[in-house]
């Protein structure tokens, strides 16, 4: 059966993952592997407007449009259990790779998005090269990222519309 001969969308996929995240973690407490980046690419494509990129050999994840071109976006997520961000990590960067911004897309125990950050490339080279060590890993503490990045969506505001100036509508 093909994707698209399957009677379930992608939107009821989704919302199928992330319970069964949250049950899972409830049940072991462990995370689900793999699944909060899925879901957080979902749910950046759809808040932020931005295209998935099919070929993430690529380095990037996904794509929006602005006035001046396309920029390519990596996308990270991280689920967060309780206020406390102290240790948690982002995934690898790809600095070997092209692309013009990350997206972390912060979730609560329940796999639901409240907050999305967007930090530029220069902004985390800037950052890394300070530290070569980190640097090297391409690695970087959520507490670190949300210092250097762009808080572009809320929960209860949504998507703010001067974080993204240079967006076509």
């Amino acid at each position: 059966m093909t994707a698209s001969a399957t009677p379930y969308s992608v939107d009821k996929l989704i919302e199928q993952a992330r319970q069964l995240a949250t049950d899972f973690r409830k049940t072991t407490g462990k995370s689900l592997p793999g699944v909060s980046n899925e879901i957080a690419e979902y749910d950046a494509c759809k808040l932020l407007g931005l295209e998935l990129n099919e070929d993430r050999s690529e380095g990037f994840d996904a794509e929006r449009i602005t006035s001046n071109g396309p920029k390519q976006v990596q996308i990270k997520a991280r689920s967060i259990f309780n206020d406390n961000y102290r240790g948690q990590r982002l995934g690898q960067l790809k600095l070997d790779k092209a692309w013009d911004s990350v997206v972390l897309v912060l979730m609560d125990e329940n796999y639901q998005p409240f907050d999305i950050f967007e930090a530029t490339r220069d902004d985390i080279m800037t950052n890394l090269n300070e530290n070569p060590k980190q640097l090297k890993r391409g690695a970087m503490s959520v507490a670190k990222f949300r210092n250097i990045a762009t808080l572009i969506w809320t929960k209860e505001d949504g998507l703010t519309a001067s974080a993204w100036s240079d967006e076509i509508t």
